[in-house]
This record gives structure tokens, sequence and C-alpha cells, in this order.
């Protein structure tokens, strides 16, 4: 009676038909957390300590929770082919969100810079001289760090690319050597990055092209970041054994943003590093 029972309750479908989770209701409230006091902690009105608690609760749920997507694949093998191509146009729609996030950037960077000397609602050449870049701004020597940083970023790219082919092929220990690579060339960025930023001859505030330079660039070093924390995670993951080479898709997707995160750069090192800078003093 039991077995009956068991078979007619058995799936017949390849699709996963996930259990009740808390996760998506517990981290909306953490993002309004973090959202809410970040906003308020700009104006004054409450301590850090309410945006901070925001983000801890938001990176916990997002740790359990996938936690809890890890463990319906790797253990419970929920994520069938057809699972595993929902979860890739998923992750192409994310990617393409973040695709237009950075879009923003670029565009304000370039009204900023193409239109410096026009007036809309205020005079926009007080602020820059009429001139791109600014009057008074001394930017970054692109040939110097930016391009160095380009060369790692890009060679993380390719030991990536070796990294998933191995593991296609089932060369584990390639596949972990060329993670170990990615993540320390990704981690080495970091550092640079942070380091040139100490050295800037310029501000966040005050100025125009101060907000559209580290609002663009430093948006990219916390993808970086983020991008590095995917891979660090994965590279633990082959060490407990799991990805085969026809399922691996949380390596896929891993892969998918940094090679994202590498495109990206190249536009900001091109667009904001050289051909933004060109006149003025490094």
């Amino acid at each position: 009676m039991a077995q009956a029972h068991a078979e007619a309750h058995a799936k017949q479908h390849d699709y996963h038909l996930v259990e009740p989770s808390p996760w998506p209701f517990v981290i909306s409230v953490f993002a309004f957390v973090l959202a809410a006091g970040a906003v308020f902690w700009m104006h004054g009105q409450l301590t850090a300590l309410v945006m901070a608690a925001g983000f801890i609760g938001v990176v916990y749920t997002m740790i359990v929770w996938w936690r809890d997507i890890i463990r319906e694949g790797e253990h419970e093998h929920a994520h069938t082919p057809v699972v595993q191509l929902h979860l890739r146009y998923g992750m192409i729609l994310f990617i393409a969100s973040e695709v237009m996030f950075f879009v923003a950037w670029f565009w304000a960077f370039f009204d900023a810079s193409l239109y410096s000397g026009e007036a809309i609602n205020y005079t926009r050449a007080e602020f820059t001289g009429g001139v791109w870049p600014p009057k008074g701004i001394e930017t970054f020597n692109p040939w110097h760090l930016p391009l160095l940083n380009t060369l790692i970023l890009l060679t993380s790219g390719t030991t990536l690319t070796w990294a998933h082919h191995a593991l296609v092929h089932g060369d584990r220990e390639s596949a972990k050597w060329g993670l170990w690579l990615t993540v320390i060339l990704g981690v080495l960025f970091s550092i640079l990055q942070g380091f040139e930023y100490s050295h800037a001859e310029f501000a966040f505030s005050g100025n125009i092209y101060g907000a559209t330079f580290f609002m663009a660039t430093g948006f990219h070093g916390f993808h970086v970041i983020v991008g590095t924390i995917f891979l660090a995670v994965c590279l633990g993951r082959l060490y407990a054994g799991h990805f085969t080479p026809t399922h691996h898709f949380g390596f896929e997707a891993a892969a998918w943003y940094w090679h994202f995160v590498d495109v990206v750069w190249l536009f900001l090192f091109t667009f904001i590093y050289v051909w933004g800078s060109a006149g003025a003093p490094h």
C-alpha cells in the first residue's frame, strides 16, 4: 500500500516544483531595511548600524538560499535538463539587467563629457569650465595602472576558460588550477584598484568628473569582488566533489558573470580612462 502511494506521488515530469521557502520574503525585508537605512543614514537621521544590519541580513539570506539550491541540484538531483535550461534563461536575463545598469553610468558620463558646456537648468560650464575633463582635474594615466589591471582581468578570463574546458573534459585537477589562478587574479585586480583610488587627485563629490568616474568604475569593482566570491565558492564546491562534465550550471553561471565583468571593464578602460582623459594632465 505504501509503495503504491509513493509511486502515485512520484514525479512524472522534468520540471522542478520547489518546496515552500521563506527566503524570498526574508530577503525582501532585509533589502528594505538596507535601502531605507542607507537613505536615512546619508541624510544624518540614523546611524549606519541599521544599514549594516540590512546588509548582513541580505548576505546571510543569500547564503542559506543558495545552499538550498545547491542541495536541490547536487544531492536531490532536482535540476533536470529542462530545469537547467530555464536556469540559464534566468541568468541571461540577470546579466541583461546588469548591462542596462551599467548603461546608466555610461550615459551619465557621456552626457557630462559630450555636453560639458551646455546649460540644462544650470550652467554646466560652471562645473566643467566648458571642457572635458573639467579644468583642474588631474586624471589617471591610462597606460600605467589601468592598463595593468586590464591585462590582469583579460588574463583571468583566459584562466577561467581553461578551467571550464578542463571541467567539461573531466580534468578536475586542471579545473582547480584554472579557478585558483582566476580567483588570485580577481583579488589582485581589486587590490590594485583600491591602490589606484587611494592616489586619485580628484574626489567623489564636488565635481561631475569624480562622481561619474567613481560610480562607473566603483560599481564595476564591486562586481569584481562579487564575481571573485562566486568563483571561490565554485572552487570550494570542486574540492567538495560537486560538478560533473554534464552538470555544472553553477560553474557556468559564475563564468558568464565573470566574462560580463571583463567586457564591461574593456568599455570602461576605452571610454573613461583613455578617451575620457584625453588632453588632461595625468
